[in-house]
C-alpha cells in the first residue's frame, strides 16, 4: 500500500517546514575549527538534540499527524525510543492515543520517555524487527493505523525540512555543499534530505551512513533486492535495521548517490567527536555521519561537508 505513494517532494518539503510544531524546526547548525582540523574539511554539523524529544523525529511525525484523518483507534508503531517519542509528543498534541512496540532489549530510557509523553508502550520481540512485526499484527487485529517509519512521505518529507533549513541557511553566506552525510536506519531522514538536496542543490553529494553490524540498507540498495541480515550488532540502536523498507529503497534510487557504514569502533569514536569537538552528547546513531567521515572521508579531504547529529538519548543502564 505504503509503495504507491509519491515520493517525498520539495514542495511537500516547503509545506511541512510552515506548519511542523515549531519546537522541533531552526535548530542550530555549528561548525567547530577544532573538528575540522581534525577531519581536514569543513563540517557543518546540523544539532537535532536541543528540542524536547532530543532527536529530529519530532518533525516527521508531527507533519504526518497533521495530515492523517481523525479517529478513534489509536495510532500503532514500532520503535527503538525516538521514533515513538516523537509519535507520543504528536499524539499528545492532537488529541490521539498512540501504541508503541519495542524490543524487550531496548534502551530503557527510550522506553520510559514514551510512556513519559503518554504512549502505551509494549516490549515484545528480541530487537526492533521483531517488536515491528508484532506492531503490524496487533494493528492489523484491531482495526488501527499502522505507522511505519521509512514508509511513510508524509515522514519523509517532515524530516526533509532539516535540509531545507541547511541550504537556505547556507545559501544567505553563499556557500555550497559538496556532500551531506546522512544516519540511514529505516531512511525517512535520508530519503527526505536527498529529495530536497537533488530540487535544490543537485551537485552535492548525499551520502547515507549504516552502521557495518547493521548493513541490510546499505545491501539492498547496492543490489536493488531486499536483503535481510540475521542480527543487528550494533550500539547504534536508532540505525539497527535488520529488514529493509520498501518505500524507502524505492526513493533512494533517485536521491542518493552512495552508502557507506562504519565499524563499532568509528561510531564509539564519532560519539566521543561529538564531546570533545563540539561538547554535546550525541548518541551513536545520531553520529553516524561523523563515523563515516573518521572512516570513510578520505576523498572529501578539503571539501564542504555537512551531517546531522540526529539524536541524543543515550543509554544510561551500561556501561
Amino acid at each position: 500500500m505504503t509503495q504507491n505513494q509519491p515520493h517525498p517532494s520539495a514542495d511537500g518539503i516547503l509545506a511541512a517546514s510552515k506548519s511542523i510544531d515549531p519546537v522541533f524546526t531552526n535548530s542550530p547548525l555549528i561548525e567547530q575549527q577544532t573538528a575540522n582540523t581534525a577531519l581536514g574539511l569543513r563540517l557543518l554539523a546540523k544539532v537535532e538534540t536541543l528540542n524536547p524529544i532530543r532527536s529530529f523525529k519530532g518533525r516527521g511525525t508531527d507533519w504526518w499527524m497533521q495530515n492523517e484523518p481523525a479517529g478513534d483507534h489509536p495510532v500503532v508503531s514500532a520503535s527503538a525510543g525516538n521514533f515513538g517519542q516523537g509519535l507520543a509528543y504528536a499524539g499528545r498534541a492532537h488529541g490521539r492515543r498512540v501504541v508503541i512496540f519495542s524490543a524487550t532489549t531496548a534502551n530503557p530510557g527510550k522506553i520510559e520517555a514514551m510512556r513519559r509523553l503518554g504512549a502505551d508502550v509494549r516490549l515484545e520481540g528480541s530487537d526492533f524487527d521483531a517488536a515491528k512485526a508484532a506492531a503490524r499484527a496487533y494493528a492489523e487485529a484491531n482495526g488501527c493505523p499502522f505507522v511505519e517509519d521509512g514508509a511513510l512521505r508524509t515522514i519523509a518529507e517532515g524530516a526533509g525540512t532539516i535540509a531545507l533549513e541547511i541550504t537556505e541557511r547556507l545559501s544567505r553566506q553563499t556557500v555550497e555543499l559538496d556532500a551531506i552525510l546522512v544516519p540511514l536506519g529505516n531512511g525517512a531522514l535520508l530519503t527526505g534530505i536527498g529529495a530536497w538536496m537533488r530540487a535544490k542543490a543537485p551537485n552535492c553529494k548525499v551520502i547515507g551512513v549504516v552502521a557495518a553490524n547493521a548493513p541490510a540498507m546499505k545491501h539492498s540498495h547496492e543490489t536493488g533486492r531486499l536483503i535481510s541480515t540475521k542480527t543487528t550488532a550494533t550500539a547504534a540502536d536508532g540505525i539497527a535495521v535488520r529488514e529493509c523498507v520498501p518505500y524507502a529503497l524505492d526513493c533512494m534510487r533517485t536521491t542518493v548517490d552512495d552508502v557507506w557504514e562504519a565499524s563499532e569502533a568509528a561510531i564509539r569514536a564519532a560519539r566521543d567527536f561529538c564531546r570533545i569537538h563540539y561538547g554535546l552528547v550525541v548518541e551513536e546513531a545520531g553520529a553516524a555521519g561523523i563515523a563515516g567521515l573518521l572512516e570513510n572521508g578520505t576523498n572529501l579531504k578539503g571539501r564542504t561537508v555537512a551531517t546531522i547529529l540526529c539524536g541524543g538519548n543515550v543509554r544510561t543502564d551500561i556501561a
